[in-house]
């Protein structure tokens, strides 16, 4: 059929000196279908067409049966007249049927074609004979699927008897060099043609030069890596190393120990940490198995024994938490909550040979909280720390407003805030100018001795730590509201194919 269509439209065309409707002509045939044979012609400029869109309303498949069979109040109407002496409302449902019973007998009620006796609870028919307006109604949407007064077109929908769709159409007409006959345009020159001279008389079809090509599948990087990348960026250009950090699971030793987290902390209870089942324990920290990671200059036992008794008793200066430290609790298995475990692991391999250095990574961490619009069960997390000798708070400050100046962030402020690890401790706020407020971005300090010199670091030397989530600055900066549009199952393909590239120092 899509073959012969072009033949038709050329056919209906002639019959007529103005324009043609394709719906009125041709309702049967699909819209890809008249499309295509539209343009075909269009392209020869045989025909000029134009789009028309409207509201068309179709019928359901109550109303198809109301359009066949009457409307249910009608249905309850036959049947009371029918009845001499009345009919019972007990028995109206095994007669038209429950719908029918549930929906007619309030509307003939209302309508006051059937009258009730309350009290031997019987029908009796009000007048002699009714119009189904309802099922004229239909009737005439069923054919022009539309109806002059619009209240009627309402009332029908509210009944749930019409749904109101798109319907697209075309008005066709004639176009400068439009014929009756549609001449076929062969696509190819072939060597046959020119042995045989028959190019001479075929009609060859012309390019369509403005024809778009078809689309190129091909893969894309999802808004969090765009943004990550970033971030990497901007580390590298300030002079960092990025730390590994393909270890998910952690002993609570690297996770919260060795930060001096305290056992009996909040954050490691089971309502905010996930712990491993299967196995629960590992081994004590020990040096890296992969050849040439160790480094025989860490003294794992010693630091084992270290953390154990600046949380017992206290050491290197504090009085410690003072309380029974439990080896098994150090020992038991979790998926990382934060990157800054890997960062505890990288600052004890710098004991070996202390020295200035910078590190950063850029991972995935989890925690157990309750998925909401802003919070999932894992997430990114960026994290950078800088080592070295005489640094101050002062510093910190001054290297957060050149680090956040990097993604466009200019206005900071600063709030003082605790984390068993840091000491002193702050919030960072940015002024965001679209929100027109301020919010938080990330939280720093620097590493408290109870931390650091267990490994072996100098007493003089100082750590500044800082870390911020990855999705915040992606949320904002692709206008995302809901996280789990940006992360997770929810996430649509089509926005990840489709997003723009980022600057975090553009707007």
């Amino acid at each position: 059929m899509a073959i012969e269509l072009p033949a038709q439209v050329l056919e209906a065309l002639a019959l007529t000196d103005g324009s043609i409707l394709t719906a009125e002509i041709f309702p049967s045939e699909s819209f890809t279908t008249v499309k295509s044979a539209l343009d075909r012609l269009s392209s020869r400029e045989m025909l000029i067409y134009k789009t028309i869109e409207r509201d068309e309303a179709t019928l359901t498949e109550e109303a198809q049966g109301i359009v066949e069979h009457g409307s249910h109040e009608a249905k309850v109407f036959e049947a009371v007249r029918s009845a001499v002496e009345g009919l019972s409302v007990s028995d109206l449902p095994g007669i038209v049927g429950k719908e029918s019973a549930k929906v007619g007998q309030g509307k003939a009620l209302a309508g006051k074609w059937i009258k009730l006796d309350k009290e031997k609870n019987i029908l009796k028919a009000n007048t002699e004979s009714i119009v189904d307006t309802i099922r004229e109604q239909l009737q005439i949407i069923d054919r022009t699927k539309t109806y002059p007064d619009t209240k009627v077109i309402s009332d029908l929908k509210k009944r749930k008897l019409l749904k109101m769709q798109k319907a697209i159409s075309f008005e066709v007409s004639r176009g400068p060099k439009y014929a009756r006959e549609f001449v076929k345009e062969e696509t190819d020159l072939t060597a046959e043609m020119l042995a045989s001279g028959t190019w001479k008389n075929v009609k060859l079809k012309p390019y369509n030069f403005k024809s778009k090509g078809a689309p190129t599948s091909s893969g894309a990087l999802h808004p969090l890596n765009k943004v990550r990348h970033e971030f990497r960026q901007i580390f590298f250009e300030m002079g960092f190393e990025e730390m590994p950090t393909n270890r998910f699971v952690e002993t609570g030793f690297w996770n919260f120990d060795a930060l001096f987290v305290p056992q009996q902390h909040p954050a490691r209870d089971l309502q905010d940490t996930f712990y491993i089942s299967d196995p629960l324990y590992a081994n004590k920290a020990g040096p890296d198995p992969t050849p040439g990671n160790g480094d025989p200059k860490l003294d794992y036992e010693r630091y084992w024994n270290d953390i154990r008794e600046v949380h017992e008793n206290g050491k290197f200066g504090s009085i410690g938490y003072r309380y029974p430290w439990k080896e098994e609790e150090a020992l038991r298995l979790v998926l990382r909550t934060h990157t800054t475990s890997t960062s505890t692991y990288m600052l004890h391999k710098l004991a070996a040979n202390p020295r200035p250095a910078r590190y950063f990574s850029i991972d995935r961490v989890f925690r157990n909280e309750t998925v909401d619009a802003t919070h999932l069960a894992e997430f990114h997390q960026v994290e950078g720390v800088i080592a070295d000798f005489g640094l101050t708070l002062g510093g910190l400050i001054g290297f957060m407003e050149v680090f956040f100046s990097k993604m466009g962030i200019h206005r900071l402020r600063f709030k003082p805030a605790y984390n068993p690890y840091t000491e002193p401790s702050m919030e960072i706020f940015g002024f965001h100018e679209g929100l027109n407020k301020w919010v938080e971005i990330g939280n720093s300090g620097m590493f408290r001795p109870e931390m650091l010199e267990p490994m072996g670091l100098p007493k003089e030397m100082r750590v500044y730590g800082w870390g911020l989530s990855l999705e915040r600055p992606t949320m904002i900066k692709y206008g995302v509201n809901n996280i789990r549009e940006l992360l997770g199952h929810k996430v649509d393909l089509n926005f990840v194919e489709s997003n723009a590239a980022v600057r975090l120092e553009k707007d």
